[in-house]
C-alpha cells in the first residue's frame, strides 16, 4: 500500500507525518436518538457491536448533526461545510412543490476528493441529497451505489419509495430487487463491498448509510420478540424501536467481523453517527436533552459520534470538543491526506483523536432549516451557539429564545427577558 504525507495538528502546529493511509468506513444511523444505544445510557437497550466500538476508541461527548432533519445533516458529512451554503436548506424531496434543497453541483464532496486521491469509494444505504443525473451518487464521486435514493421507504420489506409506487432500490444508476429487510439488505450489501475488496491494494471509503431506525418503525419479528421476552413491561412502541436498533447494531456486527476476516481493521478509521436527534413520538429516546427530530433543541441536534482507529485512536478516550457534522468530513479527509479544494467551514479534529493538543479556536456555530407545510409556511428555524449561549427560534412564528448551556444544559430557563444584552449582543 503506498505511503502519503498527512498533516496533522499538534499543539497548534502543523506537523508533516507519514503513514499509511487509512481505509475509512464511515456508519450513519437514520433519526438515532442521543440516548438510544446502552453506551449512550439506554437501560432498556442492547446493542453489544456499537458498545464495543465505541470502547475501542474515541466518543464525542459534544457531537451534534448540522441539521435537525437529515438531507442538510448528510450534505454537511459529505462537503464539509454548512448545508446552506451549497443549497440544501431543508430536506430534498422527488416532487418539486415539496423539495427545500438542491445540491449545488459546484459542491466538492469528500468521495470526490478521496478518489481523486486513490481511494477506491462506495456508498451502501441511503443519499438523499438527489434525484438528478448529476446528483446521483455515483456522479457525485463514489465508484459504487448500492441503495435508496429517498428519506424513508413506506414499508421495510416492499421498499416502496415515500413519493413513488415504486420499490427504492438501486445497484448503481440501474433498480434492484433485493427481498427482505432493509437493515439485513444494507449489512450484507455493505459486507458484499468489503469482500470485493480484500484483495484491493488502494485504501477504500464506503459510507454504509442505514434507514434505520427511521419511520416506519418496521422491525424483523424475531427481533422485536427477543426484546419483549427480555423487557416485559415495555410498551409497544418502545419495543419496536429498541428491536429496530438492536437489528441494526447486529448488522453493524457483522460489517465489523468482515472488516477483521479481510484483514483490513487494523487500519481502518471507523466512525459512527446520526443524523439528527430520534423521532420522541416513535418513542424514541434523546437522553436528557430537551427536544426532538426537527426541533433546534439540544434533543433534535445532539446525537451519538464515536471513532475508532486500533493503534491510533486510545480505546476507552472521550473529548468534550464540539464537533459538527461538517467537522466529522474535513477530519476524515485530513486522515487520508487530501484536503477540500475550496471552502469548507468544518474544522478537522484530526489531533484531538490522536490524541494530540488541539486549540479549540472560538467559532459561532449556526443551524438552520427551510420547511413548507402549515408548521413551517416556507420559513427558516435556526439556532446559534457561541461559547456556552445558545440562541433558539424553534418556530418561525414564536419569538427567539436564549439559553446558557453551562448552568442550564437541558434548556428549562429562557433568558431573552431576564438578560437582554446578552440577547442583542
Amino acid at each position: 500500500m503506498k505511503r502519503r504525507t498527512f498533516l496533522s495538528l499538534s499543539a497548534g502546529a502543523l506537523t508533516a507525518q507519514t503513514a499509511v493511509r487509512p481505509n475509512l468506513l464511515l456508519i450513519v444511523a437514520d433519526d438515532l436518538g442521543y440516548g438510544d444505544l446502552a453506551c449512550q445510557g439506554a437501560k432498556d437497550m442492547r446493542t453489544p457491536h456499537l458498545d464495543a466500538l465505541r470502547a475501542s476508541g474515541m466518543n464525542f461527548a459534544n457531537c451534534y448533526a448540522n441539521c435537525p432533519v437529515c438531507s442538510p445533516t448528510r450534505t454537511s458529512l459529505m462537503s464539509g461545510r454548512y448545508p446552506d451554503r451549497v443549497g440544501v436548506q431543508g430536506v430534498i424531496r422527488l416532487r418539486p412543490e415539496d423539495n427545500w434543497g438542491y445540491l449545488s453541483p459546484k459542491a466538492v464532496l469528500l468521495p470526490e476528493i478521496l478518489r481523486k486521491a486513490g481511494y477506491a469509494t462506495a456508498l451502501v444505504g441511503k443519499w438523499h441529497l438527489g434525484y438528478e443525473p448529476h446528483n446521483l451518487p455515483t456522479a457525485r464521486g463514489f465508484d459504487q451505489f448500492h441503495g435508496m435514493l429517498g428519506g424513508m421507504v413506506m414499508d421495510y420489506y416492499t421498499h416502496q419509495g415515500h413519493q413513488d409506487t415504486k420499490p427504492d432500490m438501486w445497484d448503481g444508476t440501474s433498480p434492484a430487487r433485493p427481498q427482505g429487510h432493509c437493515t439485513d439488505i444494507f449489512g450484507q450489501w455493505a459486507v458484499n463491498t468489503l469482500e470485493g475488496w480484500k484483495n484491493e491494494r488502494k485504501p477504500f471509503f464506503l459510507a454504509l448509510c442505514f434507514n434505520a431506525p427511521h419511520t416506519p418503525v418496521q422491525p424483523k419479528e424475531d427481533w422485536l420478540a427477543k426484546v419483549k421476552v427480555r423487557e416485559p413491561g415495555m410498551s409497544e412502541k418502545r419495543a419496536k424501536i429498541v428491536a429496530l436498533i438492536e437489528h441494526m447494531d447486529d448488522a453493524v456486527g457483522k460489517v465489523l467481523a468482515e472488516l477483521d476476516r479481510t484483514g483490513k481493521r487494523a487500519n481502518t478509521l471507523v466512525v459512527f453517527t446520526s443524523d439528527n436527534g430520534g423521532q420522541c413520538d416513535q418513542g424514541a429516546s434523546n437522553g436528557p436533552w430537551r427536544g426532538c427530530k426537527e426541533d433546534m433543541y439540544e434533543g433534535g441536534i445532539r446525537v451519538p459520534g464515536f471513532a475508532s482507529w486500533p493503534g491510533r485512536i486510545a480505546a476507552g478516550s472521550s473529548t468534550e470538543r464540539i464537533q459538527l457534522s461538517m467537522d466529522i468530513s474535513v477530519t476524515l479527509a485530513e486522515a487520508a491526506g487530501v484536503r477540500y479544494p475550496g471552502p469548507v467551514e468544518g474544522e478537522s479534529a484530526l489531533a484531538t483523536w490522536l490524541g494530540r493538543e488541539q486549540d479549540a479556536k472560538p467559532r459561532d456555530l449556526f443551524w438552520s432549516r427551510r420547511e413548507g407545510n402549515v408548521r413551517y409556511m416556507g420559513k427558516t428555524i435556526h439556532a446559534m451557539r457561541r461559547g456556552e449561549w445558545k440562541l433558539v427560534h424553534n418556530s418561525p412564528f414564536a419569538p427567539m429564545e436564549l439559553y446558557n448551556l453551562r448552568d442550564d444544559p437541558y434548556e428549562k430557563n429562557d433568558l431573552a427577558q431576564k438578560n437582554r444584552a446578552k440577547f442583542l449582543e
